[in-house]
């Protein structure tokens, strides 16, 4: 039985501690290293939660579009951006991600770590079609069959991917894939080490 990652899951993920707690997140690792070599430009976090990864992206020159499903993490978002002075780099959506149909595209869509209710690799092929010819998608993932504790939620198999499994839906004309690697990590969850199995896939859109 697929895990339900609707609304009411998200608002219980993220209020109040969790949304607290994501105040002293950093950025995940792999966004500075993923996103060197790209200009600034537009770009979408799809399920930014509290804006960690958004606000990192306002902060090094993007106009920002963020959108994520859970209100109680936007009120957190929205928060953080006034206290660093990016709200004008920043536009924050509430929306569910499964059923969304945004009317333009962006130079870079990125998602960490986020979870929709219709399946991972369907929740990354329907973001992807986001993506503006000759831009970037990004995505940062669990690995399956790992446990995963740091962002404060246990991951079931519906919330995982494999590298095999996101890779293969690029492999068509369109698309190209740059980058694709897993990774583990030790990620600092309040003073105790949590390792994080990660899979990371960076891809350009060509046409």
């Amino acid at each position: 039985m697929m895990a339900e990652f609707d609304k009411n899951y998200w608002e219980d993920h993220w209020h109040p501690t969790g949304a607290q707690r994501a105040h002293h997140f950093p950025a995940n690792p792999y966004l500075p290293v993923e996103t060197a070599h790209l200009p600034a430009g537009t770009a979408l976090d799809a399920g930014c939660g509290a804006g960690t990864e958004a606000l990192w992206l306002a902060e090094h020159g993007w106009e920002v579009t963020a959108a994520d499903i859970s209100a109680a993490a936007l009120t957190a978002a929205r928060a953080r951006a006034v206290d660093r002075d990016l709200n004008t780099r920043l536009e924050w959506i509430e929306t569910d991600l499964a059923r969304w149909e945004p009317e333009r595209t962006w130079d870079l869509v990125l998602t960490s770590y986020a979870h929709a209710d219709i399946g991972q690799l369907a929740f990354y092929r329907r973001i992807s079609s986001w993506v503006a010819p000759g831009g970037t998608l990004l995505i940062v993932g669990h690995l399956p069959g790992q446990h995963h504790g740091g962002h404060g939620h246990e991951h079931p198999e519906d919330a995982t991917a494999t590298l095999d499994g996101i890779t293969a839906l690029f492999r068509d004309p369109d698309w190209r894939v740059e980058a694709g690697y897993e990774h583990t990590r030790t990620f600092d969850a309040g003073g105790a080490g949590v390792p994080l199995h990660d899979v990371i896939v960076r891809a350009r859109r060509l046409s």
